[in-house]
C-alpha cells in the first residue's frame, strides 16, 4: 500500500515538472507572474495524468497521423454527488441522453471521414479523433478534457491531440479555454456563444464558427424594439451564456427606451416551489414578451409546468440556444410555445450524413456505448447486453434490427442542420490549417524548413494557421476568423409554427446580418409570422397603453419609465403621446391638441356686426353735427346763435365732428398710421371741445356778473382773449401727443394672451409708453372738471336760454361716461377694450350734441318767437 501511494505521488509530481518543462520548451522561459499561473495549473490540474490515463471513461477513438480531440454534451444531467473526504471523491454519473448532441457527435467523425476520403486535403495524412462525453457540466468537462489530451501518461505539453473541437456551453468552454490556452492547443467551439470569450487575453488559443452573442443581443434588441415591445420579461440560468446575454440585452434595452418587467433566474437544481413561483410570475405579469438566455434543458421543467397550468398568450423571444430545439416540441407544449419567434444559425442539408446517421447499430463491444444509449433511448427499449440496472424490466427488448429511417427525433431531423453545420465547419476549419501548416511549415520557418512533415503539427504552429485560415466550403460559405477569432456574424429568424399534421415546424421568417450597416442588417417578413396561439396580430406588450391624443405622460413615482399615468395637455400645447409641447408663437392647438392651427387675427371690423353699429353711429353723429352746422350758418344773424361769440359755437361744433370722426381709425386692423393717429385725434380733438365749452361757460358767466354792456370784465375777456384762452388750453395736448408720438409711438401687436382659449389673436396697438395715454386722458379730464366747476357755478343765473346749465348737464354725461370708461377699458378683453373706447367717445360727443345744440336748434326751428333779444335776458328782480 506504502509502495503505491509512493508511486502514485512521484507519478503525479514528475509529470507536472514535465508539464512546466515542456510549456518552456515550447512557449519560451516564463516569468515568475506566469510561472506560478501555469504552475497552478500544471500541478492542480495536470498533475493527475496518470490517474486519468487509467481509469475507465466512455469515449469515440480512432488513430491517425493527426488526433483532433472532442467534446459534446450527449448527457445533460449530472448526478451531485456529496464527498465525505474519508474516500476518494467518485465522479457521479451523468443522465439525460441527447440524441441531439450524439448528432453533433457523429457529426464529427462524419466530417473527418469525408475529409481523410478527400486526395486533395491533407494528402498522406490521416486524421484521427477522441470524443468524450462533457456532459454540459464544467467538472466533467475538466476531467474529461484532460482524459482527451493526455496519453499513457504524458501531459498536456506532450499530447498528441491537435485541436479540440468543443463545446456547447459557455461555462464548460471558458474552463476548458483557461487550461488549453498557455499550451496554445486550439479549441474551437461549435455552440459557446458568450461575449465573454471573445478576450483573447483570457482565452488566446479560443475560436469557434459561432458568432459572439454580442451580435445576437444586438438582434434582439432590434428585434423586440421593432414590434413595439417595450415592457418585457426576460429569464435566464446561473450560467456565463444566461448571464452576459440577459446583462447585454437589458443594458441596450434600457437605453433605447424599453424596461424590464422582471428578470427570473432558474437554478442550477430548482425545487417544485421555486419553479411554481417562477410560474406564478410569468402567468400575472402583464408583460406578454418574454426573451429568454438559457437551453432546452433548463427551460424543460419551467416550460412543463406552464404547460399544465395551460398558459397561453405569452410571446416568446428565443435565443439560439434553444429555439430551435426539438426537445420542446412535443405537444404538450404547443400551446405554450406556438409562435416562439428567435435567432438560430443558418442551416444547410450536409450530403451524406443522413446515410452515415443511419448506419449506427448498437453493438456489444467496447466503444460503441453512446451507439447503445441512442438506440435504447430513441426506441424507448433496453439492449440485453447492455448494464443500465436503472431501466424498468417492463422496456421492452431492443432487437437492434430497428429502423432508424422511419424514426421521428431530433436524430434525423437533418432537412435543414445548424450546429452540426457548425460542427463540421470547425473541422473543416481545422484540416485547411494542417494542409497549410504541412504545406508550408511552421509560422516563420525559412525556405529551406517548409516542406510537408507530418510531425510538424505542434498546437502552437496549427494555432497561428488556423487563425489565419480562409477557404469556401462546398456551400459557398468563407470560412475564416477575424482577430478574436470569431466568424460573420449571420442569423436566421425562425419562427416555430404548427403544420397541418399537428406538428412544429421552424420556419424561416427574415435573417440578420451583422456585418452589413446598422439599417439593413434586419430583415422581416411579417406576412410569414404566426404569433402566440396561432394569432395573425402582433401581440401588445406595454406596462401602460399609449396616452390618447392630446396627453402627456407622467411617469409613476418608483416604477419604470414605461409606467406612466396619462394628463391632458395645457390650452396652447400639443402631445405626441409621449410629452406636450407648446406650439410656437401665434399658433393654438386644435380640439384634439394634436397639431397647432394659426390663429386668426381678431379685431374690431367694418364686417364685425358691432364695427358696423358703432360706424353708424359715427356717421350718424358726423351728420347731425353738419345739419347743426348748416342750421347754425344760415341763422347766424338771430341772436340765439349771436348769443355767446357765434364764431366759438362754430368752432366747437368743427371740434364736436372731430370727435366723433376720431373713433374711425379705431376700427379695422390696426396698421402704423391708424395706432399713431387715433390717440392723438381723439385726444387734441376733445381738448379743443372742451377749450371752446370752458371759454363759452367763462363768457357767461362774465356776461351776467357785469352791470351792463361794454363794462369792464366783458373788455377784458373780448373774443380776441378768447381765441387766446382755446389756443393756450389747446397746446398742451398737442405738445404732449406731439412728443408722445416721437419718443414712444404706439404700433400695431399681435397679441396671443387669448390665443389658447378663443384660437385668436388680437391685433391692437400696444403702447410703448402707457404713461402717455393715461396723461392725454387725465388733460381731459382736467378741463371738463372746470368747465362742470364753472357751470355749476352759472346754472341759476336768470335767463331763458341758460346756456351754463345745458354745459352743466353735458359735463356730467361727459364725466360719467369717461369715469365708467376706465374700469369697463381695463377689464374689457381683445377688441371690445377698443370697442369700449369708442362707445366712450361717441357717448361722450353725442352728449354735448345733444345737451349744447339740440335745445338751440329746437327754438330756432320749432319756437322761432322766443329767438328774439328781449326773450334771451331777463332782468334782473
Amino acid at each position: 500500500m506504502i509502495s503505491h501511494l509512493f508511486e502514485t505521488g512521484w507519478s503525479k509530481l514528475s509529470c507536472g515538472s514535465r508539464a512546466l518543462e515542456e510549456v518552456e520548451h515550447t512557449v519560451g522561459p516564463l516569468s515568475d507572474q506566469r510561472t506560478e499561473g501555469v504552475r497552478d495549473v500544471g500541478v492542480s490540474l495536470l498533475s493527475e495524468c496518470v490517474i486519468l490515463g487509467n481509469s475507465e471513461l466512455l469515449a469515440l477513438r480512432s488513430e491517425g497521423d493527426v488526433i483532433i480531440g472532442g467534446l459534446f454534451p450527449v448527457h445533460y444531467l449530472v448526478s451531485n454527488s456529496r464527498d465525505t473526504y474519508n474516500s476518494k471523491p467518485q465522479n457521479g454519473p451523468c443522465n439525460g441522453f441527447d440524441d441531439r448532441a450524439f448528432r453533433w457527435m457523429m457529426t464529427m467523425i462524419f466530417a473527418v471521414e469525408e475529409i481523410n476520403r478527400n486526395p486533395a486535403l491533407l494528402p498522406g495524412v490521416t486524421l484521427g479523433y477522441h470524443i468524450m462525453d462533457s456532459c454540459d457540466h464544467i467538472h466533467t468537462s475538466l476531467r474529461n478534457i484532460q482524459r482527451i489530451t493526455t496519453d499513457s501518461g504524458r501531459c498536456l505539453t506532450g499530447s498528441p491531440i491537435t485541436a479540440v473541437v468543443g463545446l456547447a456551453s459557455s461555462s464548460p468552454t471558458g474552463a476548458i479555454a483557461h487550461i488549453l490556452g498557455p499550451f496554445s492547443i486550439p479549441l474551437v467551439s461549435y455552440f459557446a456563444t458568450c461575449a465573454c470569450l471573445t478576450d483573447k487575453h483570457t482565452y488566446p488559443s479560443f475560436l469557434r464558427t459561432v458568432p459572439s452573442d454580442l451580435f445576437q443581443v444586438r438582434g434582439l434588441v432590434e428585434l423586440v424594439k421593432f414590434f413595439g415591445w417595450n415592457w418585457v420579461g426576460t429569464v435566464g440560468t446561473l450560467d456565463d451564456y444566461s448571464r452576459y446575454g440577459i446583462q447585454a440585452f437589458s443594458n441596450q434595452f434600457i437605453q433605447l427606451g424599453g424596461c424590464l418587467a422582471y428578470h427570473l433566474t432558474i437554478p442550477q437544481s430548482p425545487t417544485l416551489g421555486e419553479i411554481g413561483a417562477m410560474a406564478d410570475t410569468l402567468q400575472s405579469s402583464n408583460a406578454k414578451v418574454v426573451v429568454v438566455f438559457a437551453s432546452e434543458v433548463q427551460l424543460q421543467e419551467l416550460f412543463s409546468e406552464l404547460a399544465a397550468r395551460n398558459v397561453s398568450g405569452i410571446q416568446w423571444v428565443a435565443s439560439e440556444s434553444w429555439v430551435t430545439a426539438n426537445m420542446l416540441t412535443a405537444p404538450q407544449f404547443h400551446l405554450l410555445l406556438q409562435g416562439t419567434l428567435g435567432f438560430s444559425f443558418p442551416g444547410v442539408y450536409i450530403p451524406g450524413l443522413r446515410e452515415f446517421l443511419l448506419k449506427v447499430r448498437p453493438k456489444a463491444e467496447p466503444g460503441f456505448e453512446f451507439h447503445n444509449m441512442l438506440w435504447e433511448e430513441v426506441f424507448d427499449c433496453r439492449l440485453e447486453f447492455t448494464e443500465n440496472t436503472t431501466d424498468s424490466p417492463e422496456r421492452p427488448v431492443c432487437t437492434g434490427s430497428e429502423d432508424l429511417s422511419n424514426l421521428q427525433s431530433s436524430y434525423t431531423e437533418l432537412s435543414k442542420v445548424r450546429i452540426s453545420y457548425n460542427v463540421y465547419k470547425a473541422v473543416y476549419a481545422i484540416a485547411h490549417a494542417l494542409h497549410d501548416l504541412l504545406e508550408c511549415g511552421y509560422v516563420g520557418a525559412t525556405t529551406a524548413e517548409a516542406g510537408c512533415k507530418k510531425n510538424a503539427s505542434k498546437p502552437i504552429e496549427l494555432l497561428s494557421y488556423l487563425k489565419r485560415v480562409n477557404f469556401t466550403n462546398q456551400f459557398g460559405e468563407k470560412v475564416h476568423f477575424d482577430e478574436n477569432g470569431e466568424p460573420v456574424p449571420l442569423y436566421d429568424i425562425i419562427n416555430r409554427q404548427k403544420d397541418s399534421k399537428g406538428k412544429i415546424r421552424f420556419v424561416k421568417v427574415g435573417s440578420y446580418d451583422g456585418s452589413v450597416p446598422i439599417r439593413q442588417q434586419l430583415q422581416l417578413n411579417q406576412s410569414k409570422i404566426v404569433w402566440t396561439g396561432g394569432l395573425s396580430q402582433v401581440p401588445v406588450s406595454l406596462c401602460t397603453d399609449p396616452c390618447p391624443p392630446g396627453s402627456r405622460q407622467a411617469r409613476r413615482p418608483g416604477e419604470p419609465q414605461c409606467c406612466f399615468d396619462c394628463l391632458p395637455c395645457a390650452e396652447g400645447e400639443i402631445s405626441n403621446q409621449t410629452e406636450c409641447t407648446k406650439c410656437p408663437e401665434y399658433y393654438w392647438s386644435d380640439k384634439r391638441k394634436v397639431e397647432c392651427v394659426a390663429g386668426v387675427d381678431d379685431f374690431l371690423s367694418v364686417y364685425d356686426t358691432m364695427g358696423i353699429i358703432l360706424i353708424t353711429l359715427t356717421l350718424l353723429g358726423v351728420v347731425m353735427t353738419t345739419v347743426i352746422t348748416t342750421v347754425f350758418h344760415h341763422f347766424r344773424a338771430t341772436p340765439i346763435v349771436r348769443a355767446n361769440n357765434s364764431e366759438i359755437s362754430f368752432l366747437l361744433l368743427v371740434s364736436l365732428k372731430l370727435c366723433f370722426l376720431c373713433s374711425l381709425p379705431f376700427i379695422g386692423k390696426p396698421s402704423t398710421w391708424t395706432c399713431r393717429l387715433r390717440q392723438a385725434a381723439f385726444g387734441v380733438s376733445f381738448v379743443l371741445c372742451l377749450s371752446c365749452l370752458l371759454v363759452k361757460t367763462i363768457v357767461v358767466l362774465l356776461a351776467f356778473r357785469s352791470t351792463g354792456p361794454g363794462s369792464g370784465a366783458m373788455k377784458l375777456f373780448g373774443p380776441a382773449q378768447q381765441r387766446t384762452l382755446i389756443l393756450c388750453t389747446t397746446a398742451p395736448q398737442v405738445c404732449l401727443c406731439a412728443g408722445w408720438l416721437s419718443a414712444a409711438p404706439p404700433f400695431p401687436f399681435r397679441n396671443p394672451m387669448y390665443q389658447a382659449s378663443t384660437g385668436k389673436i388680437v391685433v391692437e396697438c400696444r403702447e410703448l409708453w402707457p404713461a402717455g395715454f393715461y396723461l392725454v386722458l387725465g388733460y381731459i379730464g382736467l378741463l371738463a372738471s372746470l368747465c362742470l366747476l364753472l357751470a355749476y357755478l352759472g346754472r341759476k343765473l336768470p335767463d331763458t336760454f341758460n346756456e351754463a346749465k345745458l354745459i352743466t348737464f353735458s359735463m356730467i354725461i361727459f364725466c360719467a361716461v369717461w369715469l365708467s370708461f376706465i374700469p369697463a377699458h381695463v377689464s374689457s378683453p381683445g377688441k371690445f377694450t377698443v370697442a369700449v373706447e369708442i362707445f366712450a367717445i361717441l357717448a361722450s360727443s353725442f352728449g354735448l350734441l345733444f345737451c349744447i345744440f339740440v335745445p338751440k336748434c329746437f327754438i330756432i326751428l320749432v319756437r322761432p318767437e322766443n329767438n328774439v333779444k328781449k326773450r334771451m335776458i331777463k332782468s334782473p328782480r
